[in-house]
C-alpha cells in the first residue's frame, strides 16, 4: 500500500491521498484551485484521536478508491459551539459546497463527529434551496458510536483522561455544571443539533456501527436516531455488538467492521477496488 499524503486544508480539515495533489484554495470560499474528480469520504473524527488510528480509516477508504477529508474539533472547540465547532460545521460545508467536481460523498463520522455534522446540517438548514445540490452528492453516512448531546460529560471526560478516574470524576461535574451555566452559549447548540441530525433533511442510507455498553455512543440514544430516520423512509443498516467500547469496534471486531462496511459501500454501488479490499479480509 502506498502511503498517504495528509494536506492540510484548514487546522482542523486536512486531505489524505496516496498522491500529493495542488490543493491550493480560495481561502474565502475554500474552493480548490485544481479540481479533484474523485468519490470523496469525509471523517468525522472523535475526541483526541490518535494520528495512526485517523490514517487506518483513511488507508481502507482510500484503498477504495476515495479521496478522504477528515474533520477534527478539539474539546475547546466542543465546549464553546459559536466560537469553535461552528465555525468548523461551516468550513466543512463551505469546502463540500464549493468542491464540485468530489462526488459521490460518503460521510463517516465517529462519537462527537455526530454532532458536528449535526452542526453542518443547521447550517444547511439555513438555506436547504441553495445546498440542495450538495446534499444530492452524498451517496450514503456511517455512524460509529454516535454520540447524543446528552452524553456528553460522560464521554468528554473519557476521551481526555482515559486511565484517570478522578480527572474524569472532576471535569464530569464541571461539564454538568458547564451545560447548565452556558444554557445560551453551549447547551442550546448541542441540543439544536442534536435536533438536526434526528431530522431527515439527508435521506440517504445510513449504516449504524454500535454496541449494547457503550456508555457515550448509547444503545437507547441510537434506536432512537433509527426509529425516527425509518419512519421518514430512510434506508437504515443496523451492526450492533453485544460488548465492544466506545470507538473501539474496529479495534475489537475489526473483520466484522470491515465486511459490514464493505457490504454498505457494496449496496452504495461506490466500491471501485472490490477485488483488491476483498483479498485484505
Amino acid at each position: 500500500t502506498r502511503s498517504l499524503t495528509t494536506q492540510e486544508i484548514t487546522k482542523n480539515i486536512h486531505l489524505h491521498s496516496d498522491e500529493a495533489k495542488d490543493i491550493t484554495t480560495d481561502h474565502r470560499t475554500l474552493r480548490l484551485l485544481k479540481p479533484i474528480d474523485k468519490p470523496l469520504a469525509v471523517l468525522f473524527m472523535w475526541l483526541q484521536v490518535k494520528q495512526k488510528h485517523l490514517l487506518k480509516f483513511a488507508q481502507i477508504y482510500n484503498d477504495c478508491g476515495f479521496d478522504v477529508v477528515t474533520v477534527q474539533i478539539t474539546p475547546w472547540q466542543l465546549l464553546w459551539p459559536t466560537k469553535g465547532t461552528q465555525l468548523v460545521a461551516s468550513d466543512v460545508v463551505r469546502f463540500l459546497y464549493n468542491n464540485t467536481s468530489f462526488q459521490p460523498i460518503l460521510l463517516h463520522g465517529f462519537s462527537v463527529g455526530a454532532y458536528v455534522w449535526g452542526e453542518c446540517l443547521v447550517k444547511i438548514a439555513t438555506d436547504e434551496k441553495k445546498y440542495k445540490s450538495l446534499i444530492d452528492r452524498v451517496c450514503g453516512q456511517v455512524w460509529d458510536s454516535a454520540a447524543d448531546v446528552t452524553e456528553v460529560p460522560v464521554g468528554v471526560p473519557k476521551a481526555l483522561f482515559p486511565r484517570n478516574p478522578t480527572l474524569q470524576s472532576a471535569l464530569r461535574k464541571y461539564m454538568m455544571y458547564h451545560m447548565k451555566a452556558f444554557h445560551e452559549t453551549a447547551t442550546s447548540h448541542y441540543i439544536r443539533s442534536s435536533q438536526m441530525f434526528h431530522s431527515t433533511i439527508l435521506r440517504k442510507p445510513a449504516l449504524f456501527l454500535l454496541s449494547k455498553t457503550d456508555p457515550v455512543g448509547t444503545y437507547a440514544a441510537n434506536s432512537r436516531v433509527r426509529e425516527n430516520w425509518e419512519a421518514n423512509g430512510v434506508n437504515v443498516t443496523w451492526k450492533c455488538w453485544d460488548k465492544s467500547p466506545h470507538v473501539q469496534h474496529f479495534l475489537k471486531h475489526r473483520e466484522e467492521y470491515i465486511q459490514n462496511l464493505f457490504d454498505f459501500l457494496e449496496h452504495l454501488k461506490v466500491l471501485k477496488h472490490q477485488e483488491k479490499m476483498r483479498a485484505k479480509l
